[in-house]
């Protein structure tokens, strides 16, 4: 494994470095962050360069890179304390592809190019976090027509986003049957709740009612049936982009941090000369150099074709909690800056919602422990 970039890796690289470089971005993050608003003026210009169809083969308007690129340029971004944990959608262009009609095809692929939410999947209920097999919420085969009922909370864009795909069992099954359905969220019906978020701030998350909804068999996602099948092969993609993300915001607290201690004169001296500083950077180090090792590995497994489920929750799981102690660390040598309006406080209070999102620390533990003893049947 060769993980020096390619001269192509390293225009994506060098592309993304001169668009964060154009304007002060961080006074646009830290407002849209204050206002809860999802940040367009910044995908926008990324989806220009066409980042937002980074995975997407060529024949189909898409830039034909492949996992260890993206791993690059969410560094990059995430080193420059960028959202990107709002850039979630842009791989799920290959995602509609896979699974989409047509018709489901066209309407999402309008989007491209524009860095506008588009979609998500709608999971999670009530009594439905992590035990999946638990749902309620149901669809109904009726006179042509399919009625969806239930409930759904905490979906990530789901206030702005106009279509959501939403995991549902068949309500006349005797053993549990799922399946996924593409729902225009203008249809009457629907009820959005928008919930208050701790952090991850830039991006809306809603309580989701569907009362009666109807919708037609042409608004089936993927094959009847498959639908817990299919979210299982997206949950590896999902932890591994947390995980990117957890990473480079982490590695721009580190920066910012060491350049700080470097310059901050406390009795005579900088504070980074003091050996309880130097010790606190030994052990950051250490860590962002495990996360990157960690992410560009299971990038490099991806690209080969290989199954990643273990090690999409080992990055998880490992980069969620490990750059939520450097961003704490970081936080600790900015002292009273660091707590005042700094970034790194962003930071601080989206990662310890990152220990949930995309499943929670003990899921991911679940899964890797699983993943590792089966090796050795």
């Amino acid at each position: 494994m060769d993980f020096k970039l390619t001269d192509e890796q390293q225009l994506f690289v060098e592309s993304v470095r001169e668009l964060m470089a154009r304007e002060d971005w961080e006074n646009y993050f830290s407002e849209c962050d204050e206002k809860h608003e999802y940040p367009i003026k910044w995908t926008k210009a990324l989806a220009e360069l066409g980042i937002d169809s980074l995975l997407l083969p060529e024949e189909h308007g898409g830039l034909g890179a492949d996992w260890v690129t993206l791993v690059a340029i969410w560094e990059e971004l995430g080193r420059c304390g960028a959202p990107t944990y709002v850039l979630y959608q842009f791989p799920g262009f290959s995602t509609i592809l896979k699974y989409g009609t047509q018709e489901q095809i066209e309407k999402i692929f309008k989007f491209q190019g524009t860095g506008e939410q588009m979609w998500n999947s709608a999971i999670t209920e009530p009594s439905a976090g992590s035990d999946v097999g638990s749902l309620k919420t149901t669809y109904t085969r009726k006179d042509g027509k399919v009625y969806l009922n239930g409930q759904k909370c905490f979906i990530t864009s789901s206030l702005h986003a106009p279509y959501i795909v939403v995991m549902a069992k068949d309500s006349t099954s005797e053993t549990p049957v799922f399946s996924e359905w593409f729902v225009d969220m203008t249809k009457p019906g629907i009820k959005k709740t928008p919930l208050d978020k701790l952090g991850l701030r830039m991006d809306s998350c809603c309580e989701l009612v569907f009362d009666n909804v109807e919708l037609e068999e042409k608004d089936l996602f993927g094959e009847d049936g498959n639908g817990f099948n299919r979210v299982k092969e997206e949950f590896d993609s999902e932890r591994f982009l947390v995980a990117c993300t957890n990473y480079g915001i982490a590695l721009c607290a580190f920066e910012e941090a060491a350049r700080y201690a470097n310059q901050r004169i406390q009795f005579g001296e900088a504070i980074g000369r003091t050996q309880l500083i130097q010790e606190k950077f030994a052990h950051m180090a250490m860590k962002i150099n495990a996360m990157k090792n960690m992410l560009y590995e299971t990038a490099w497994k991806m690209d080969q074709g290989m199954n990643v489920t273990g090690e999409s929750a080992m990055c998880k799981f490992f980069c969620a909690n490990e750059a939520f102690w450097v961003i704490d660390q970081a936080m600790q040598v900015l002292g009273g800056i660091g707590v005042t309006g700094h970034k790194v406080s962003r930071f601080w209070r989206d990662l310890r919602i990152d220990r949930l999102s995309g499943g929670s620390d003990e899921m991911q533990i679940l899964t890797l422990g699983r993943a590792v003893l089966k090796k050795y049947k």
